[in-house]
């Protein structure tokens, strides 16, 4: 019995990895093939001949390293912005006293977070029109900040709540300021959840679209999910170069978690204080 559902668990698992892994292959393979082996007929699930011709045409063509740079820019700047006033806006939520005010914060913030985007992109793009930071890096950087802020907010505040009182107590009794104790004490045990904090921002701000179309128009300032949905048009799809762009997308956000996946494991599972 024991053996039939270790073999049933292994097979689901198996199952899973192919359903999971299966779209990410077949893109892979896509951007390795040539323009006419894509059409074939019957389908071939790896190339007759590796091709880079589509990472060619990205990168010298298309100009998609401006775009790569451009969103690499707006999503470090805006995550680390997000992240530094989560800090702060979380400790203070975390250490309130009273009930009632806390409670409404958080019902706010909660709130924001079901609000569809795309409500919001009509009296956003009017705002930001009126005083001219329409097709601005600049501007977006901080439509991003400002929309990540209560998510990154309501982890935060988990993440402090977990650390006791008493640590920076004690930290104030022996001659620290309230500042020092949150830089010295509170920070350090909190790194693991400011590292997923930071990571889940950064691969959101990264992924966004509807935005970054709406508010980015000009060729310079485009960010890559806008390049990438310029690949489709009503002539076609470029399947070989759209792939060779997903592909090179994905590498940031991969990098991200795996630089950080200790920490976030950290972050999400454990508590920041041992007994």
């Amino acid at each position: 019995m024991k053996l039939l559902l270790r073999t049933l668990k292994v097979l689901l698992l198996g199952l899973f990895l192919v359903v999971a892994l299966g779209p990410l292959y077949w893109v892979i393979v896509t951007s390795l093939k040539g323009g006419q082996e894509i059409y074939t007929f019957p389908i071939r699930y790896w190339p007759s001949e590796v091709t880079f011709e589509n990472y060619k045409y990205l990168f010298r063509i298309s100009d998609f390293s401006i775009y790569f740079k451009n969103s690499l820019l707006i999503s470090l700047l805006a995550s680390a912005g997000a992240l530094l006033i989560s800090v702060f806006s979380g400790y203070a939520l975390s250490r309130i006293r009273s009930r009632r005010p806390k409670l409404i914060l958080l019902l706010g913030m909660y709130f924001t977070q079901i609000i569809p985007t795309y409500m919001l992109m009509s009296p956003l793009f009017i705002s930001l029109a009126k005083i001219g930071m329409t097709d601005s890096l600049i501007a977006i950087t901080f439509v991003y900040v400002s929309m990540m802020i209560a998510f990154s907010t309501i982890m935060a505040k988990s993440f402090f709540d977990r650390i006791p009182v008493a640590l920076e107590e004690v930290a104030m009794t022996d001659g620290c300021t309230r500042t020092q104790t949150i830089v010295k004490v509170v920070l350090p045990l909190t790194l693991p959840g400011l590292a997923a904090i930071f990571s889940f921002a950064f691969v959101n701000i990264w992924n966004e679209l509807f935005l970054a179309v709406m508010l980015l128009s000009s060729n310079h300032n485009m960010t890559v999910p806008v390049a990438l949905n310029s690949f489709i048009s009503k002539a076609g799809v470029n399947w070989g170069v759209l792939s060779a762009g997903i592909v090179v997308a994905l590498l940031p956000t991969m990098l991200v978690f795996a630089f950080a996946q200790r920490y976030i494991i950290m972050g999400l599972t454990e508590g920041a204080v041992k007994g």
